[in-house]
């Protein structure tokens, strides 16, 4: 389960074994979602709204470089860190 950022205790994660729609997975506590790369719409989950609106932004923030991680994943190739949220 490669940990490609964390921010503020959430944890963006991808899994080599996911299928499409390219997502990734945000981790908060005992809380998860899964956040589709390509319109950054929540697939699934559940997530304090405060931590959702950080997700979103951070993701909006990264999003080329979160396309490029999942063609990564696709590949099975390793994966890049991306910067925090600040």
């Amino acid at each position: 389960m490669p940990t490609i950022c964390e921010f503020f205790g959430i944890i963006i994660r991808m899994y080599y074994n996911d299928e499409n729609p390219p997502h990734f997975h945000a981790v908060y506590g005992e809380f998860e979602i899964r956040v589709e790369i390509n319109n950054l719409k929540i697939i699934d989950g559940d997530f304090p709204s405060k931590q959702i609106n950080m997700v979103l932004r951070w993701a909006k923030q990264h999003h080329n470089e979160l396309k490029e991680e999942w063609k990564r994943i696709e590949k099975k190739k390793p994966l890049f860190k991306i910067e925090p949220l600040k």
